[in-house]
């Protein structure tokens, strides 16, 4: 098992979300994949979406619905610092994940988070599990709370 999945799996428990996480045969890189191999809506996946601040140098974390694009100018207004393009290597470094299997538990290091309020409208909500092949199911409250994301308007 990789370390990534581990991670997320120790994190899940020590913040006492009960919850399976799954191995997905077809893999669960994009929010499409994984709405299909999970059976639900496309905005019921909760994408991880990754910026770097500008300014701090250190990545910020947007969690939104798998049908939203994050509007990087709205984004930027939220962070408090103008926006780019992270590179996997930041990614990684600051996360612990590699690209298309970011979960928002388990990351390494703290990060700066904000979710989008469209992801409340469901029960459940899926999210990476740290591998692109791993998945976990969540009450949207609970995994906002788990990843210690702000309320904010970006999409």
């Amino acid at each position: 098992m990789s370390k990534s999945l581990n991670r997320v799996k120790s994190a899940l428990e020590t913040i006492g979300l009960i919850t399976e996480v799954m191995e997905m045969a077809d893999g669960t890189r994009t929010a499409a994949d994984a709405a299909r191999a999970c059976g639900c809506e496309l905005d019921q996946i909760a994408k991880s979406i990754i910026f770097r601040g500008e300014n701090s140098g250190h990545v910020i974390l947007f969690l939104t619905a798998g049908g939203n694009r994050v509007d990087a100018t709205k984004a930027a207004v939220l962070a408090e610092e103008p926006l780019g393009k992270a590179d996997a290597a930041l990614i990684r470094k600051e996360t612990g994940f590699a690209i298309g299997g970011v979960s928002p538990v388990g990351l390494t290091n703290p990060v700066k988070a904000f979710y989008d309020a469209r992801l409340m409208d469901f029960d459940v909500v899926w999210a990476a599990a740290g591998t692109p092949r791993h998945v976990f199911a969540a009450a949207p409250s609970d995994l906002i709370a788990a990843c210690g994301a702000q309320p904010g308007s970006f999409v």
